[in-house]
C-alpha cells in the first residue's frame, strides 16, 4: 500500500509497553501483520514517529513498527527526563520486540538521531538485524561536538558569538538549565535561541525565533533534546565507530546531504568506510532536511523494501 499525501495510514495495533521506571512508552504497528518487520527510529532526541516515516514502505508487504521514545509524542509522561537515557531507549526497543513476540530478524529505518539509536541497537543486536536504511547520519561523537560551535562559527559567527558570550562559554549547560526551569520566560529564552539553532544552521537567512508561547509538545521536545545534549547523549566518545565491527557486514543504505550543517557529511562518509556492505547516496542539497533528500529517502526505501 503506497499512499498519497492525503492518506494517513491507521495502525492495526497500538498501545503502551508495560510501565517501567515511571514511563509508559507508546508503540504502533502498520501494514501487514504477517510481513517482514521494519522497526522505525525517529529523530530528536525529543521527536516522535509521524505518518511520513511510513512513506516509501510497501505496507501490503511489511509490518512497520514505530515507537515514541521516552517523554516523546504519545509516550507518557510527556517531556520527562528522569530515567530517560540512550540506554533506556535501547532497552525499550528490546522490550518492544519481546512484547510483540518478534523473534525474527528486523529491518531498521532511522534518520538523524534515529540513525544514532538504530546503529546502537544494531551493534547491541547484530544477530537480530537484517538490514539498515539510514539517513542524515548522526554519530554523536567528538567530531559533532567540535563542529556544533567551533565549526559553525565560521558560517554563523554572530549567533555562536552571542550564545557563547551569554552563556560564558558553557552554551549547552546554560540553555539546558533554562529549559529545565519552571520559568516560562526562561524556557522561551532557551527555545528561541539554542532550541532554534538547528534551524539557523539550515538557513541562508538565519534569525532567532521570537515565540511568545509554545505548545506542551514543543517544550517537551526541547527539554529532552537539551538534556541529552548536556549529557553527551549518554554515550562514551565515538561509541558507534568503536563497535562498528559488530555490524560491518550488514547490508546498509545511507542517504545524506552533501551540505548538511547540522550533521556534517563526514559522519556519513566515516560510517560508510567502516562498513563492508554499505551504499552511500550523496544528495547535492543544502541543509539537514529538504525536498531532494526526502525524495531520495522514499526512492531508496521503495527499492530496498519492494
Amino acid at each position: 500500500m503506497f499512499f498519497s499525501k492525503w492518506f494517513l495510514p491507521q495502525p492495526y495495533n497500538d498501545g503502551y509497553l508495560p510501565e517501567e521506571n515511571g514511563h509508559k512508552v507508546y508503540f504502533a504497528e502498520y501494514g501487514n501483520k504477517s510481513g517482514k518487520p521494519v522497526l522505525v527510529f525517529h529523530g530528536g532526541p525529543g521527536g516522535s514517529c509521524k505518518s511520513r516515516h511510513l512513506k516509501g514502505i510497501n505496507l501490503k508487504k511489511y509490518r512497520v513498527i514505530t515507537l515514541d521514545q521516552r517523554g516523546c509524542g504519545l509516550s507518557q509522561p510527556l517531556g520527562e527526563i528522569k530515567n530517560n537515557t540512550t540506554q533506556d531507549l535501547l532497552n525499550d526497543y528490546d522490550r518492544l520486540l519481546n512484547y510483540l513476540n518478534i523473534n525474527e530478524k528486523v529491518i531498521l529505518r532511522g534518520g538523524s538521531w534515529g540513525s544514532t539509536v538504530a546503529l546502537l541497537w544494531a551493534e547491541r543486536n547484530p544477530q537480530k538485524t537484517e538490514k539498515m536504511l539510514l539517513s542524515q547520519i548522526f554519530l554523536a561523537n567528538d567530531d559533532f561536538h567540535h563542529w556544533e560551535f567551533d565549526g559553525t562559527k565560521y558560517i554563523y559567527p554572530e549567533f555562536v558569538e552571542y550564545m557563547n558570550k551569554k552563556s560564558k562559554g558553557n552554551t549547552i549547560g546554560y540553555y539546558n538549565k533554562l529549559i529545565q526551569s519552571n520559568s516560562k520566560k526562561k524556557q522561551l529564552e532557551a527555545i528561541n535561541e539554542f532550541g532554534w539553532f538547528e534551524r539557523i544552521c539550515g538557513s541562508m537567512d538565519p534569525k532567532f525565533a521570537e515565540e511568545t508561547d509554545v505548545c506542551d509538545k514543543e517544550l517537551a521536545s526541547n527539554r529532552i533534546y537539551m538534556n541529552y545534549a548536556a549529557n553527551n547523549f549518554f554515550l562514551k566518545e565515538n561509541d558507534i565507530i568503536k563497535n562498528v565491527n559488530k555490524i560491518k557486514d550488514i547490508e546498509t543504505v545511507i542517504v545524506h546531504n552533501r551540505l548538511d550543517l547540522i550533521c556534517p557529511y563526514k559522519g556519513a562518509y566515516d560510517l560508510h568506510k567502516k562498513l563492508n556492505n554499505s551504499k552511500l547516496i550523496t544528495i547535492d542539497e543544502f541543509g539537514h532536511v529538504g525536498v531532494k533528500i526526502y525524495k531520495a529517502i522514499i526512492n531508496k526505501l521503495n527499492k530496498s523494501l519492494r
